[in-house]
């Protein structure tokens, strides 16, 4: 029998499951080439992550599985309470039962090119999920706290199915008729909140890149509208844009 190249064993694995990647490993074990050994102990690495990874991912469903009785078991969770200009967004999501989505985490943890994959993985992956946005001018008058909870029911009315509880990253929602538990730092505890925090995130950073091109000058595309000091020193000389919040920006100009 011809032995495989290792260039042939190499492009084998390339694109391979992650799941197989363990039987893969075993069918060469026994190729006592430096080279394969080599590679497959990159592979078994690989593996290794890959493991420690669905580790993470069972712990941060513990959640979902303790409140799985109740049906939908849906995350929530916000993004740009804090910055300047734009709106807040919050998304809701309801993911399937065991979900294996690898990676999803709190938002802040992940690259800006994880985030993007991921939100496709989700978008195609979840049961249901519901955007909510509050815009610039309904912050101003009811404050970013009481403009954070109407997204999230936005968020929760926009879902295609009606969870039957919620899971929420450290508050609890007034006027939703929903059990809710709220869970410190849950983005990074729950899987659900955690995709919604992705979903929340793209969402926003997508508007907010678009507003850059609408209002050059003050780098929305980098700071998505939060205080850096491009966009302090923009805003003292250009002034306010429509999409700043003018209640956030009292003090630094005019």
């Amino acid at each position: 029998m011809t032995m495989k190249k290792i260039s042939e064993i190499k492009e084998e694995f390339k694109n391979l499951p992650l799941e197989k990647l363990e039987e893969h490993i075993g069918l060469y074990q026994d190729d006592e080439r430096k080279g394969v050994q080599t590679f497959l102990t990159t592979q078994e690495n690989k593996l290794s992550r890959y493991r420690e990874e669905l580790n993470r991912l069972d712990s941060i469903s513990f959640y979902e599985k303790k409140y799985s009785s109740y049906g939908y078991v849906c995350g929530i969770d916000e993004v740009g309470r804090g910055p300047l200009a734009g709106p807040v967004v919050a998304g809701a999501v309801i993911l399937p039962q065991d979900c294996k989505i690898l990676y999803i985490n709190d938002s802040k943890k992940l690259s800006p090119k994880k985030r993007e994959e991921l939100f496709d993985i989700i978008k195609e992956e979840a049961v249901a999920i519901g955007i909510g946005l509050v815009p610039q001018e309904r912050i101003d008058e009811i404050n970013i706290l009481q403009a954070t909870y109407e997204a999230m029911r936005m968020a929760i009315a926009n879902l295609k199915v009606k969870p039957g509880i919620l899971l929420n990253d450290a508050v609890t929602i007034p006027d939703v008729a929903i059990p809710q538990v709220p869970i410190i730092k849950g983005d990074a505890k729950s899987i659900s909140i955690g995709a919604a925090s992705i979903m929340a995130k793209v969402y926003r950073d997508r508007m907010m890149t678009e507003y850059d091109k609408m209002y050059p000058g003050y780098g929305f595309a980098s700071n998505k509208g939060y205080g850096s000091k491009e966009h302090m020193e923009a805003l003292r000389k250009l002034g306010p844009t429509p999409i700043h919040r003018k209640s956030f920006i009292k003090g630094i100009w005019r």
